[in-house]
């Protein structure tokens, strides 16, 4: 049957009914409606709570970081000339010796350039050799010009005797005068001779001074080219390109034809990689986590391309020099590791943990339950603290109470004397600067009764998931509220405080 046609049979029955029955008729479904309607209103919301649990065990503080995987020495090749590349003897994952030739840029020009320096070098010493022979020319007119004056000095003094000699025969009228004439005119023709000897020998002198200063110039030149050839011919030689280092070909910048210019910058042409078996990872660590790392920790990391295996390695260094990135300042902690099957390449991103802090044998806490927060009105959480002696802030109202009671919590636990263990748990929070002494905290119990207690603890390190207990009244197993979700149930009261919602945080038992 269609609805329409059960409707309109229903509706002609109904018309056919006494006023009497057509109340009760209409009367059935009311009453139903307002039956649920009574059933859902008396519902109430009530809170369900996720819990986790105090446990017992060990606490491992590390500072997880992103880095890149490098070789510990890594030389980029370079030209320092510029040229066209006719071969090349190296290509990616070569194996190369120190030494060995991985390129060679076209030498034709640089040849040309060592042969005309070879030949202006050749002109030079020709040319010394030249001055040098007018050097031993100039030498022997130098000679001669003094050979020339001791005899013309001779002559003088020859003249000068005569000319006295006679002059005394004269003025004893031994002698005519005209021999005492012709005695003066060969002295002062002597005299004569003997200046122009000497002004030929100041010549001659001259002239093997400048000859000497010719040959030292020429000497300079040849010095001059000298160098030059030499400089062609380095680079000649800077045309055959070889491997400064033993290593790995791991980059390859250059194809045969192409020309490489080294105005401004040496191009790189390969990267050769040293030791692939020896190898670093540079971890860029934030700056709150730096001062945490210790030279010497032992690190672990993992890579994409292994992601079930993890290495190890050691801090080496921890460099001062900083980056900032969008405000973010990191730093770089470098990492070395043996990489015997040369399984790790240069560039792989590498997942960082460095342990920094370490406890063992302590009572831990859930991250889930230090991070909740009961959702209550201010003066009904006060109440509540007020009621298990807690001030704000997570404060004991009293002197004693609260060490006390973590005093006899660390006893019933079977540990160690709870002094000594708060000594050396301090000890260890100081040291990785995870924990301060005044860290005191706030988690809420949840009891047998499904009520909430607040408790007063005071953590040290954490990894992330558990923080260690140093203080507080908590043992192993009790549960702690980690987040809360609101359904709705039948007879059931809300806890103290009235409903709160929360987010879980960790493995949750639903309570």
């Amino acid at each position: 049957m269609k609805p329409g046609e059960w409707i309109s049979k229903l509706l002609a029955w109904y018309r056919k009914q006494s006023r009497k029955r057509r109340i009760l008729a209409a009367a059935v479904p009311a009453g139903l409606i307002l039956l649920l309607v009574i059933l859902g209103f008396g519902r109430r919301n009530n809170v369900q709570y996720f819990t986790a649990k105090v446990e017992r065990g060990d606490i491992l503080s590390a500072v997880e970081a992103t880095g890149t995987i490098n070789a510990v020495t890594m030389v980029q090749v370079g030209s320092q000339i510029s040229g066209t590349i006719l071969r090349l003897f190296a290509d990616f994952n070569s194996r190369v010796r120190r030494g060995q030739v991985i390129a060679q840029i076209d030498p034709a020009t640089f040849r040309a350039r060592v042969e005309q320096a070879q030949a202006d070098l050749e002109t030079a010493q020709a040319n010394v050799k030249g001055i040098a022979a007018s050097i031993e020319t100039s030498r022997a007119d130098v000679a001669s010009s003094k050979a020339n004056v001791d005899k013309a000095r001779a002559q003088l003094s020859q003249a000068r005797i005569d000319r006295e000699r006679t002059t005394e025969l004269f003025e004893q009228k031994i002698v005519a005068a005209a021999l005492r004439d012709t005695a003066q005119s060969s002295y002062d023709t002597a005299a004569a001779n003997l200046a122009a000897v000497e002004a030929q020998l100041e010549q001659s002198q001259a002239r093997l001074k400048s000859a000497n200063a010719q040959l030292d110039q020429a000497k300079a030149q040849v010095s001059q080219r000298r160098a030059a050839l030499l400089s062609a011919q380095i680079d000649l030689n800077r045309t055959t390109i070889q491997a400064p280092i033993d290593g790995t070909v791991i980059g390859r910048n250059v194809d045969v034809g192409q020309t490489v210019a080294a105005s401004l910058a040496a191009p790189t042409l390969f990267t050769i990689a040293q030791d692939l078996t020896k190898m670093q990872v540079y971890a860029k660590t934030d700056e709150a986590d730096v001062g945490k790392i210790k030279v010497g920790a032992i690190a672990s990391f993992k890579v994409d391309s292994f992601p079930r295996e993890t290495f190890r390695g050691r801090v080496s260094q921890v460099r001062m020099n900083a980056y900032t990135v969008q405000n973010v300042v990191t730093y770089d902690t470098i990492i070395d590791f043996d990489n015997p099957e040369q399984k790790l390449f240069p560039g792989m991103t590498a997942y960082v943990t460095i342990p920094v802090a370490s406890a063992q044998d302590v009572v831990k806490v859930p991250n889930g339950a230090v991070r909740y927060k009961p959702e209550m009105a201010e003066s009904k959480r006060r109440e509540v603290l007020a009621k298990f002696g807690i001030q704000e802030g997570g404060r004991p109202s009293g002197s004693t109470g609260g060490s006390a009671r973590a005093g006899r919590a660390g006893e019933g636990t079977g540990t160690r004397p709870f002094l000594e263990r708060r000594a050396e748990a301090a000890g260890r929070a100081g040291q990785a600067g995870a924990s301060r002494s005044d860290d005191w905290q706030i988690v809420w119990k949840l009891t047998r009764g499904k009520t909430l207690e607040p408790v007063r603890i005071r953590t040290g390190i954490t990894d992330y998931t558990f923080t260690e207990l140093l203080e507080g009244a908590l043992k192993a197993g009790d549960e702690l509220v980690i987040g809360q979700a609101m359904q709705r149930a039948q007879g059931m009261a809300p806890p103290p405080g009235g409903g709160f919602g929360g987010r879980p945080g960790g493995p949750p038992g639903r309570r």
